[in-house]
């Protein structure tokens, strides 16, 4: 699948230390992009819809066209090189090979910041965004990048084993920063990040100086009723249920059954790409069409990292091992922030996110952009972090405690 290079271990003995960190050369085999190639030459579609939207799912019509794309046009040598230019490791971490990025600043005054993707996510989502948070313009907080692949996604190993839900993958992440060595840092997250992130939080606030959520996960605190939502609160709320009734059949077959859904997505490169690439429609400030919102380009990067990585059913399994037992009370005493976009599909109100984060001190309403940020509005998503991570990182005294900024 990848090579680790011939010059990526000067150490014959460190592949067997579990606490070794070696550089990983991505070079998928000429075989498997020919095997893929001829997949997509024979795909097999369904008939068209019945209707002239989405309403059944991903038009037939554009997954011909991805498809067609994808095999003649794609060219998966180009993101091969820039993940390969960035600096791709990979560290044991409790029995489990971890792939991640670790972009370092030439700032003395950088701070060390982690940051997690989320499904149908991948590390392919900050790339458009390191140069300006590892250089950006003088008078800008700079930032050491460490971005890790979830285990079974991408190139990150995935799990034999049951376990491995969002406190283990806290924990590892914990583990990876010491590893860095970065005692202290700041974390970032949306989607499964977003859990990934605040669990970090509660469960190592010592190591966390602050985090940030553009997704934070909340629920109703106890004692309180709909009656004391704003009319705004509760205008937010309704528009999740309604993505809750109208978009959770993926969540119920992930969370259910992984195994039998990963058969078709493994096997099929176009029922992959039509898997992710709906939810890029559903859930992104996309006025109708994905491609308003994300390029071509990247929803293919992202696309092709699962396909290559095999990842369908491993991916899927986090719902699986973490859905029903995530702990949404336990109080997040970090200092936080959060960034609402406004076509973010899981959003909470804010009374409910006060209750659980209790030194908030950043919350901004933004005007564009939706679930992917960094990919769909990259130059707001940096300025989200650098306000947010700066606002959440000074002295109570100095903070909004949970205001919102002067923008």
């Amino acid at each position: 699948m990848a090579d680790a290079g011939p010059d990526a271990d000067t150490d014959p003995d460190a592949a067997a230390d579990s606490a070794a960190i070696v550089p990983f050369v991505l070079q998928i085999p000429e075989e498997q992009l020919q095997d893929l190639r001829d997949r997509l030459s024979r795909v097999r579609l369904p008939e068209a819809e019945t209707v002239t939207d989405w309403a059944q799912g991903i038009p037939r019509s554009y997954v011909a066209e991805l498809c067609r794309y994808w095999n003649e046009d794609y060219d998966w040598r180009r993101l091969e090189a820039e993940l390969n230019g960035r600096g791709q490791w990979r560290t044991t971490i409790d029995g489990l090979g971890i792939h991640f990025l670790h972009v370092r600043s030439d700032r003395p005054d950088a701070r060390p910041l982690l940051i997690t993707h989320g499904w149908p996510g991948s590390v392919v989502e900050f790339l458009d965004i390191l140069d300006d948070l590892v250089d950006p313009p003088a008078g800008s907080p700079a930032f050491h990048v460490v971005a890790p692949s979830l285990p079974g996604f991408a190139f990150s190993d995935k799990p034999d084993g049951t376990g491995w839900g969002v406190e283990r993958i806290a924990d590892a992440w914990a583990e990876l920063m010491s590893r860095l060595g970065y005692e202290r840092f700041l974390a970032q997250g949306g989607d499964w990040g977003a859990f990934v992130t605040t669990t970090l939080a509660v469960r190592h606030p010592h190591r966390v100086e602050a985090m940030h959520t553009t997704m934070p996960p909340a629920q109703q605190p106890p004692g309180s009723t709909m009656d004391d939502l704003s009319d705004a609160e509760r205008a937010v709320l309704g528009k999740a249920r309604q993505v809750a009734e109208g978009e959770s059949g993926y969540m119920r077959q992930q969370s259910t059954r992984p195994q039998t859904l990963g058969y078709g997505l493994v096997d099929s490169p176009a029922g992959q790409l039509a898997w992710i690439v709906e939810k890029f429609h559903g859930w992104t400030d996309c006025d109708g069409h994905p491609e308003n919102a994300v390029s071509r380009q990247r929803l293919l990067d992202n696309v092709s990292l699962y396909w290559f990585g095999a990842c369908g059913a491993s991916s899927a399994r986090l719902y699986w091992e973490s859905l029903a037992t995530m702990d949404l009370t336990a109080p997040v005493t970090v200092p936080s922030a959060v960034s609402v976009f406004p076509k973010e599909p899981f959003r909470r109100p804010r009374s409910w996110v006060q209750a659980r984060f209790r030194d908030l001190r950043y919350w901004n309403d933004l005007n564009k952009g939706g679930h992917f940020p960094s990919l769909e509005v990259p130059q707001a998503f940096v300025g989200e972090l650098r306000a947010a991570l700066g606002a959440a990182g000074s002295p109570p005294s100095q903070s909004n405690h949970g205001k919102d900024e002067v923008r």
